[in-house]
């Protein structure tokens, strides 16, 4: 119930932020509009805020058509699955090519079979004597013998252009998957690449009877740096707690973005007390990295952030891991923040049910 207590007061504060927005700048409270400021309160694409900026700082404001274009080029549900689409029909289209191409080379070969054949016929009645009959017949083979060389000599470079278009194709699906799993701002994974992840680990985790732990961070006062430096210094302290995440996180583990200022990194075959030393690295590895505001150069101090730690059970679900760590996390915001806590530690087990703590 912590977990989804926590997890509705975020949703609420990035909700009053939108509204905000909206009130400030006289606009109809519609869905579409409220998914623009929700997205934009969250930072969850930093392309969208980039361009709400910029268009505000160009005209002064947002009118109907660059609502409607912003939605459409960063919200709009079906731009990914328009792109698979394209890729698709490409991949399609290649494909039918490729096969046009072999329906000609059969054909070629099947002429070259037929002149072979009557050739043969040829020679077989042919008199000894003969030499320009013989002759004929030779230079109607030759002459065969070179289509086919060129018919199959095209056809190879056809297949080779569209092995490589097809790749290619590949990659461009590979990277529109990519993207509706990766968090934009970040860079790391999404929340519903998270949710996937974390259930099949504890699937695997059973059957296997290995351990999985999961960490949970947070980072400590992320609202009064947004409040004091605006958003754009928020987004670049997410940047770099991702990159601390990143650079201690190896092989299978999974590191995301669970959600506003909070992180969250999934360890497989990990027991407790290793996924402490890797929650303690990150921690170490924040506190090492001075803030600067890129505009003016200004130094704005260090951050911090707090870590909780959990194991899995035999009979956990997604959520009750994630209850869990969230539990230890918010115990080592309790007492004093830039910290790590586990399940196991006697604060966490006597603080009964955490409140937010920023």
């Amino acid at each position: 119930m912590t977990g989804q207590a926590d997890e509705h007061q975020r949703t609420m504060a990035f909700a009053d932020i939108a509204l905000g927005q909206i009130r400030a700048l006289r606009q109809p409270a519609s869905p579409r509009n409220y998914e623009i400021w929700y997205t934009y309160a969250t930072g969850y694409s930093p392309s969208l805020n980039q361009k709400i900026n910029d268009t505000l700082k160009e005209k002064g404001a947002l009118s109907d058509a660059d609502l409607e274009q912003i939605y459409e080029s960063y919200l709009s549900p079906t731009r990914l699955s328009e792109k698979i689409d394209t890729v698709g029909s490409r991949v399609m289209g290649e494909i039918e090519q490729v096969m046009a191409m072999i329906a000609a080379a059969a054909g070629t070969a099947t002429h070259l079979n037929e002149n072979l054949a009557s050739a043969t016929d040829k020679l077989n009645h042919a008199q000894p004597k003969d030499r320009d009959g013989l002759r004929m017949i030779v230079e109607s083979l030759v002459q065969s013998a070179k289509e086919m060389e060129e018919s199959n000599a095209k056809l190879e470079a056809r297949l080779n252009a569209s092995k490589q278009e097809i790749t290619d194709l590949q990659n461009n699906l590979e990277t529109v998957r990519n993207e509706s799993l990766t968090d934009p701002l970040t860079q790391l994974a999404n929340r519903k690449y998270f949710d996937e992840t974390l259930a099949q680990a504890i699937e695997d985790g059973r059957q296997r009877k290995e351990a999985l732990s999961l960490i949970m961070t947070d980072i400590d006062h992320f609202k009064a740096f947004n409040d004091n430096f605006g958003h754009l210094t928020g987004d670049q302290v997410l940047r770099l707690v991702a990159m601390s995440v990143k650079a201690n996180v190896k092989g299978q583990d999974t590191a995301a973005r669970y959600g506003g200022e909070e992180f969250a990194i999934i360890l497989p075959n990990t027991v407790l007390r290793s996924a402490i030393t890797v929650a303690d690295h990150i921690r170490k590895a924040v506190m090492t990295k001075e803030l600067m505001k890129r505009s003016t150069g200004e130094h704005l101090g260090r951050i911090t952030i707090s870590l909780g730690v959990a194991t899995a059970h035999g009979n956990d679900t997604v959520q009750s891991l994630i209850e869990r760590a969230d539990a230890c996390l918010y115990a080592a915001k309790r007492h004093g923040r830039n910290r790590v806590m586990c399940e196991t530690d006697p604060e966490v087990a006597a603080g009964g049910m955490p409140a937010k703590v920023a």
